[in-house]
C-alpha cells in the first residue's frame, strides 16, 4: 500500500464522530452494499474529512486534469441525521438523484459536478470511478479500493503542471 492510513488524514473540520461497527452496519444496510474493508480501516482512523492532499495518476485525460484526479477529502459515515456535514457517504442516494448519477454508486468525494465513487454496477466488488456528470465522463480509476489507495501519490507531484 502506498499511503499508510495513519499518514492519510488531515483535518476533521466537521468533527465527525468516531466510526463504530454499528455505524458501518447501518450504512451498508442503507446503501445496500458491502463496503471495502480497507475503506472501513481508513475511516476507523478518522471518520472522513480532509486528507493530507493526494492525487491518483490517470492514463486517460479527465475534466479535472490531463493525467490525475484529486483526493483532498474522503467522505465518512455519519448516521446521526441531525449531524451537519457535507462529507457523508450516506448522502449518496440524495446526491445520485440530485445530480443524475448512475445507480449503484457510493460517493467517496466530489463537489456535485464531479465525483469519485465506488461503482457496484458490475457486482458486489466495486471498482473506483471518476464521474463528471456535466461532461458525461465515467472512467475507471482503479479496479478496486485497495488498488486506488495503492495508486495515490502526494498532490504536490502534479503541482508544477497546474
Amino acid at each position: 500500500m502506498g499511503i499508510e492510513k495513519n499518514e492519510f488524514w488531515d483535518s476533521n473540520y466537521y468533527n465527525h464522530p468516531a466510526l463504530t461497527d454499528e455505524m458501518v452496519e447501518m450504512a451498508e444496510k442503507e446503501l445496500g452494499v458491502k463496503l471495502p474493508s480497507l475503506l472501513i480501516e481508513f475511516l476507523k482512523v478518522q471518520n472522513g474529512g480532509y486528507t493530507k492532499g493526494f492525487a491518483h495518476p490517470m492514463k486517460q485525460r479527465t475534466t479535472w486534469a490531463e493525467n490525475h484526479v484529486p483526493l483532498s477529502e474522503l467522505f465518512g459515515i455519519i448516521t446521526e441525521k441531525s449531524f451537519k456535514t457535507v462529507q457523508n457517504i450516506l448522502a449518496t442516494h440524495y446526491m445520485t438523484k440530485e445530480w443524475g448519477l448512475p445507480e449503484k454508486q457510493v460517493l467517496l468525494t466530489g463537489d456535485g459536478h464531479w465525483w469519485i465513487t465506488l461503482d457496484y454496477r458490475n457486482g458486489k466488488s466495486p471498482s473506483v470511478r471518476w464521474i463528471d456528470v456535466e461532461c458525461n465522463e465515467d472512467i475507471e480509476i482503479a479496479p478496486d479500493f485497495a488498488a486506488f489507495i495503492s495508486g495515490l501519490v502526494p498532490d504536490s507531484v502534479f503541482a508544477e503542471e497546474e
